[in-house]
């Protein structure tokens, strides 16, 4: 007998989301006088790919092959350098933090150098879109005459495309450890509208481009004033930038209008900071 007072009527449940699990391993090693690349494993979406590169280390490509991180996504890199090794990782293009359903996407990267050792950590920008949620760590242990130079920059949404971020979720967390003593800790949280966050003198007075960029080094202070001279020819069309150095670690920061302005900035700040151009792809 049929009920129609208690009966319920249910299709099937539905499918579960196919979710990013990708992960990366990498080790340098020194070899004939030269960096170059001794392990290497990937797994899911996480590429990495090492286009030839003349007079310059060893390059690793980050390739995220599903296009965007959503809430769910895990991504997980660890690179490490042996003693007196060079190497540069960077990213094949800018990475993307889509609309959450549920959750949020997680990035960690962990990083070990050996003594002497130098990786350079220049990924491209991250564009976090309406809705988005993305909670990244970035960990690294050095020993003691290890050098460690990073950058990570994050767009609110694409301005050039008309999109408004009403609503975000963002957490950056960064830790630096030499020979296991903690020399540098940042945390960066925007949580609700950015636009009214960053609106403040005190946070980013409007600006909807940021940037962190970090060199530890144990004789980081000393590049200070170079720095600081990089970034007064590079405060223009609204940017605001500013440097400082402690306790073997010289940091900058980068505000801007737009994506546009940071990136040619940065561009400008790397390449006068390293002395050398930045890899190919940032100019892809």
């Amino acid at each position: 007998m049929y009920d129609a007072g208690t009966a319920s009527v249910s299709g099937p449940a539905a499918p579960a989301m196919q979710r990013v699990n990708g992960v990366a391993r990498v080790r340098f090693k020194q070899s004939d006088g030269k960096s170059r690349l001794a392990d290497l494993y990937q797994h899911g979406a996480a590429k990495i790919r090492f286009p030839k590169v003349y007079d310059a280390p060893p390059t690793a490509v980050l390739i995220n092959t599903a296009g965007g991180l959503t809430g769910g996504d895990r991504v997980s890199l660890t690179f490490d350098a042996d003693g007196d090794t060079h190497a540069i990782v960077t990213s094949q293009t800018a990475e993307r933090a889509y609309r959450s359903a549920h959750g949020s996407a997680e990035v960690t990267g962990d990083f070990t150098l050996g003594e002497g050792a130098f990786l350079e950590w220049l990924p491209q920008e991250t564009i976090l879109f309406d809705a988005s949620s993305l909670k990244r760590r970035l960990s690294a242990d050095l020993a003691k005459d290890a050098r460690l130079m990073l950058v990570e920059s994050i767009v609110l949404g694409r301005q050039a495309m008309g999109e408004a971020v009403r609503s975000v979720l963002f957490r950056d967390s960064w830790r630096i450890r030499r020979d296991g003593r903690l020399i540098f800790a940042d945390d960066i949280r925007l949580d609700g509208d950015p636009s009214g966050i960053l609106s403040g003198p005190a946070t980013a007075s409007g600006g909807l481009a940021l940037a962190s960029f970090l060199d530890c080094a144990i004789d980081a202070e000393d590049r200070l004033p170079l720095a600081r001279s990089l970034l007064e020819t590079a405060s223009d069309s609204g940017l605001k930038a500013a440097a400082s150095a402690w306790n073997g670690c010289l940091t900058a920061r980068f505000v801007a209008p737009d994506s546009q302005i940071l990136r040619a900035a940065l561009t400008r700040f790397l390449t006068g900071y390293r002395g050398s151009d930045l890899p190919r792809v940032w100019h892809c």
